[in-house]
């Protein structure tokens, strides 16, 4: 993390914030282009500082995430994931239907315990049908298993990254104080605009295949060209994402 540290103070390194801002817009650019391109973002982070926020933020733009304990196997097993999820189905319509009155008291004591050790570990990715896009995680110290299954994948990887981090687990390094709620809620407001903006993006591109699909069966129109995607005037060099609005972080 040398080239991210602007400078030490009473034996705390000072992280650089130019170096952040650099790893924010590089981070934002990319989520946009493959939430456009259709895909989903999976956010990690299951220390205390970072849960919370996780949740919040995913849950607002619709992406799946973990927040409470990666399950090894959650992507390079993903199908036994999947038949744990349909547990929890069938278990929640027991529920929601009272069926489950219908079984003893020690049974139904069992199952309910059952249901909520699924809820905590796996509620986050319910809606999760396909790999992510991208897996974006905070403190890579921490989420080790999840960066390795990403990568057995070839799965991109982000990473909010402390000092004392290695910034050679990730694709892409957002250096920043990973133990501070209020700079891992700034990160994430700013990757949740990003999947926000290709999100729109995914939607004026499928209202424009729509558009030709219904000009092309008609007749009587004249030919027209296909309206280009906005991710199409993306260039790689373009600083003009909004970036987060944090101090210089402590690590």
């Amino acid at each position: 993390m040398a080239r991210f540290i602007f400078g030490e103070r009473n034996k705390i390194h000072i992280i650089d914030i130019r170096e952040t801002l650099k790893g924010l817009l590089l981070a934002q650019r990319f989520i946009e282009q493959v939430v456009a391109s259709g895909k989903d973002v999976c956010f990690v982070g299951t220390k205390r500082q970072a849960k919370d926020s996780i949740a919040k933020y995913a849950t607002e733009v619709g992406m799946p995430f973990v927040n409470e304990r990666w399950l090894g196997g959650i992507l390079t097993n993903f199908r036994t994931i999947r038949d744990r999820l349909g547990r929890l189905e069938e278990l929640d319509r027991l529920v929601e239907s009272g069926e489950i009155d219908t079984y003893s008291k020690k049974m139904a004591s069992q199952l309910m315990r059952e249901r909520r050790k699924i809820t905590r570990n796996l509620d986050g990715i319910r809606t999760m049908e396909k790999m992510p896009g991208v897996l974006m995680v905070v403190d890579v110290s921490r989420e080790t298993n999840a960066l390795r299954e990403a990568r057995s994948l070839g799965i991109p990887t982000i990473g909010l990254v402390d000092t004392d981090g290695d910034p050679d687990l990730v694709d892409i390094a957002i250096p920043g104080n990973d133990d501070s709620i209020r700079a891992v809620e700034a990160i994430l407001r700013e990757l949740c605009a990003s999947i926000s903006r290709g999100k729109g993006q995914r939607t004026a591109q499928a209202e424009g295949d729509d558009t030709a699909a219904a000009t092309a069966g008609d007749d009587d129109a004249a030919p027209t060209r296909r309206r280009r995607s906005n991710r199409s005037s993306f260039r790689s060099d373009d600083g003009s994402a909004p970036a987060a609005e944090a101090p210089a972080t402590e690590g």
